[in-house]
């Protein structure tokens, strides 16, 4: 996906490998470029008419594209869209609409002075094109909440943890209600509020719980596609914020990645949370989010255990390093081609065997 700055004639397009875009092999092409425009201009109908390039358009800060926000409105008349704010958490604000009267008060009015625009300042919000197809089981919505960790920007340095959980509505999905919270968000916030909830059976799958069942209903193959695709939105979305982070190599960042499935197994960004949260709605969910917090101390590693080599850490796996990281394979056996990324979001977990191997001293290893 190309900036937002497009406007300013800056592009980065690239060949689409299997972690995002990279350099291209000679010779080879490109089966398609994304760009997104801010202009309505003869730029516009360049990029529009040109052969394999396709717009994205999900996504819209309001007040300040009000305006880009209506002409794509306009273009898909009845569709359904949901109204985020940019500054709060568990599902507080949140609201769906199909009809531009329900957000006029993020309405950009150029005929005001500044001075009237700072007295009716709004809060800024993120509107999104909403999935009306979601992949349901049970008919009730879910996503999925996944932990990335981040020890560096410069270079890209990034780790996938094994678990994670499915979030559950407790009311079957249905489109003929968009003002009902507990049929389309799936915060445990705003579902442990429902008339139905059962404190006792929650709200939510663990990640192994959720890859068994589309595995069982979808075969191995299709799920292990799912799942490569979801590694792709990882380092994509690290990647197109790479060069405006601040690179502190004193400081690391734990991320909580919130994806949508739809019916046809295709994985949508909802959001990415820079301060997850980390309360725990049950047992289970308090013993695996300690030992997030452990392993994520543990690859910190304030005590110098490490050598800087690890490709795993607990429950941990090394995803990019500078570059895709590989399991371990034997080359000159299998040959390249059985190369496969060092990822297992929703597999075995046995992060105690591991640890109590990977941190145990071993005599005359030199240590940093």
């Amino acid at each position: 996906m190309l900036p937002r700055n497009m406007a300013k004639n800056k592009t980065s397009v690239g060949y689409k490998g299997p972690y995002g875009y990279q350099k291209r092999r000679d010779g080879e092409g490109r089966s398609c470029v994304r760009y997104k425009c801010g202009l309505t201009n003869t730029i516009q109908d360049v990029l529009r008419q040109r052969p394999g390039w396709i717009e994205v358009k999900e996504t819209f800060e309001l007040p300040s594209e009000y305006h880009l926000f209506v002409e794509e409105f306009k273009r898909s008349p009845g569709s359904t869209w949901i109204m985020k704010p940019v500054a709060r958490s568990q599902g507080k604000g949140i609201f769906l609409f199909r009809k531009l009267k329900d957000i006029t008060d993020w309405k950009k009015d150029g005929s005001r002075s500044e001075e009237q625009r700072d007295e009716t300042q709004v809060e800024s919000y993120v509107a999104q094109r909403y999935i009306e197809n979601p992949y349901l089981i049970s008919g009730r919505k879910f996503d999925l909440r996944v932990y990335v960790l981040v020890t560096s920007y410069i270079p890209l340095r990034t780790w996938l943890y094994r678990d994670g959980f499915a979030r559950f509505s407790s009311t079957r999905f249905s489109l003929n209600s968009i003002d009902d919270h507990y049929v389309h968000l799936t915060n445990v916030a705003v579902q442990k509020t429902a008339p139905d909830y059962d404190p006792e059976k929650g709200c939510k799958w663990q990640m192994q719980q959720l890859r068994r069942y589309l595995t069982a209903r979808h075969g191995t193959k299709t799920v292990e596609a799912l799942f490569k695709d979801i590694d792709n939105i990882f380092v994509r979305s690290l990647q197109s914020v790479q060069k405006v982070i601040i690179n502190d190599k004193h400081c690391f960042e734990l991320y909580g990645y919130d994806i949508l499935l739809d019916q046809d197994l295709k994985p949508w960004l909802i959001e990415v949370n820079a301060s997850p949260s980390l309360t725990a709605s049950s047992q289970e969910d308090y013993e695996m989010k300690c030992h997030l917090l452990e392993d994520t101390l543990h690859i910190v590693d304030m005590e110098g255990r490490l050598i800087g080599k690890e490709k795993r850490v607990g429950g941990y796996d090394l995803m990019w390093n500078d570059g895709p990281v590989y399991r371990d394979v034997d080359l000159e056996t299998l040959g390249s081609s059985c190369l496969s990324a060092n990822t297992h979001l929703g597999c075995v977990n046995d992060r105690k065997k591991q640890l109590c191997q990977l941190l145990k001293p071993i005599p005359g290893q030199k240590r940093i």
